[in-house]
């Protein structure tokens, strides 16, 4: 990546002189030896590795800083991002350098990014064995001839670190800061690992979009007929799922750019939920939860038969396994796709709202992508009540994104101009009823639906105009009950899905006037019609 690097390189020959890792570019094998010998985890049936990450089971969000400096000043979107000062930022080094000294540390030399003309070399300092072995699924990894030279950014992973607001400048013991200038993140009070792999995403989302590079948050797969897909989402709408289809070739499942030559996975592995996973349904993912490497947090397991129990959410509602892409069978551990013929946007509609699928105009798609929009349901968070919650995350990732979503609206827009691109929306989340009156959309008829779109014959199909949100909604799809197409049909009460769906109208329109002074009139029009 064309940017200098010499701060970069100070601030990681510090860290290393004052905190040497005793050990660096562990295999798997060998971080499986010293993670069981420090009784950070435990072998399952088939050798996974199952360890617990305590009382974060998720991302801490509202613990994330962005160094406010003069280079970046101009550049982050501020009203959606903390700032931490550059002072409180050195004090936080300084005493996770002091914490570091008395440990023994991992470090791993990897890549952010598969196409090498837009990546960065990442060095991650870890406290954590097992944390080592997931960032090494989860990154690029570079052979061994190519490591242990300059980094470009240093990132360093300390859970027994606790922060001290009044010092450091952040909110609570945990805390994930963010340092462009110096190009190092430090992240400290949390066992969560996600933190690490989407620090990487937030350093691309920052830089790439400067070389003209979409930066996203969404899978992509590649059919025989070399018609790539994107499949944007936001956790719990079938991104990596749908993304892992035995008939076509996966490229990634989270991450990934778009530039002049195509698709590139900024990473080498997946990190999918675990909970609730089925064998039928999901049987490539299935089969990594018995795979040796395989990572498992928060899985629960028989201590006696180390039997794994997939549906019992006691740990974490959100139990995660992270493994290396090629453990995905058609999987190219190249990670590199050409230009996409199909957009698809996944939203877990819990208000059984919006159809399975619909097929959007360009402007449509930029309001789309704009709103990010899924909903969560009680169970999912502390707090949730019975009601399903909309979340409307612009970009389809907005805790990762340091720019103004204008800036990649932008960029989606002119790929999807550019290369004729269909676009897509798909409802993963509830039909006939709300959550707790109908019932979860069967995945079986959204993979029909999901077919048909990418091979092109759901263009052909007849579609009718959705009166409140104007996109065209096909009303005949061979293999599917034409009945489950428009969610109106399938609900007892037609005027009580009228009124849910002037409710979700409201919530859209409302959400949307931030972004309007950004937008062109066409897309601003684009929107549902209350």
């Amino acid at each position: 990546m064309s940017v200098s690097m010499t701060t970069a390189h100070a601030a990681a020959a510090r860290f290393s002189d004052c905190a040497p890792a005793k050990f660096s570019n562990l295999s798997a094998e060998a971080l499986y030896q010293l993670a069981v010998a420090r009784g950070e985890g435990e072998i399952a049936r088939g050798g996974p590795i199952v360890v617990r990450t305590g009382e974060h089971t998720g991302r801490s969000a509202k613990d994330k800083f962005i160094v406010r400096t003069p280079e970046v000043e101009e550049k982050v979107w501020w009203d959606a991002n903390q700032s931490m000062t550059q002072e409180a930022f050195d004090r936080l080094h300084a005493d996770m350098l002091d914490y570091a000294t008395a440990r023994e540390l991992i470090s791993q030399d990897l890549r952010g990014g598969a196409d090498k003309g837009h990546s960065i070399n990442v060095r991650v300092f870890t406290e954590y064995a097992w944390h080592s072995l997931f960032i090494q699924h989860l990154l690029v990894r570079p052979p061994m001839s190519e490591r242990g030279g300059d980094a470009d950014f240093t990132i360093v992973d300390l859970p027994g670190f606790e922060a001290d607001p009044s010092v450091h400048g952040c909110r609570s013991k945990t805390v994930i800061a963010v340092d462009f200038t110096k190009r190092m993140i430090l992240i400290g009070g949390t066992s969560y690992a996600g933190e690490m792999k989407k620090s990487v995403f937030t350093i691309l989302n920052f830089l790439l979009p400067e070389e003209g590079v979409m930066p996203m948050h969404c899978s992509v797969n590649v059919g025989k007929k070399n018609d790539a897909a994107i499949f944007f989402g936001l956790s719990g709408t079938g991104k990596t799922t749908l993304s892992a289809d035995p008939d076509r070739t996966l490229i990634g499942d989270d991450e990934h750019g778009w530039g002049k030559t195509g698709l590139f996975n900024f990473e080498g592995g997946c990190y999918a939920k675990m909970i609730r996973l089925s064998p039928s349904a999901e049987p490539e993912i299935y089969a990594t939860t018995q795979t040796f490497g395989t990572v498992l947090e928060n899985v629960v397991m028989d201590p006696v038969t180390r039997e794994l129990d997939l549906d019992d959410a006691t740990l974490a509602e959100n139990s995660r396994g992270a493994y290396p892409i090629h453990y995905i069978p058609n999987a190219d551990p190249r990670g590199v796709a050409g230009h996409p013929k199909n957009i698809v946007m996944l939203t877990c509609d819990a208000f059984g709202v919006m159809p399975p699928i619909a097929r959007l105009t360009r402007d449509q798609a930029m309001y789309m992508f704009l709103s990010g929009y899924t909903a969560k349901v009680a169970g999912t968070e502390k707090g949730l009540g019975n009601e399903p919650q909309a979340t409307f995350s612009t970009c389809f990732g907005a805790p990762f994104m340091p720019r103004h979503p204008s800036e990649y609206g932008k960029l989606l827009g002119e790929l999807i101009d550019k290369h004729q691109v269909d676009c897509w929306i798909v409802s993963t989340g509830w039909t006939g009823g709300p959550h707790g009156v109908g019932q979860r959309m069967p995945i079986k008829e959204t993979r029909t639906l999901l077919a048909a779109a990418l091979d092109g014959s759901l263009n052909v199909s007849p579609m009718t105009k959705d009166p409140i949100f104007g996109f065209d909604v096909p009303s005949e799809v061979a293999g599917v009950d034409p009945k489950i197409l428009t969610p109106r049909n399938t609900w007892a009460d037609p005027a009580a899905y009228d009124a849910q769906a002037q409710k979700l109208a409201a919530m859209f329109v409302d959400n949307f006037k931030i972004y309007e002074a950004y937008v062109s009139d066409a897309v601003k029009g684009s929107g549902p019609r209350l």
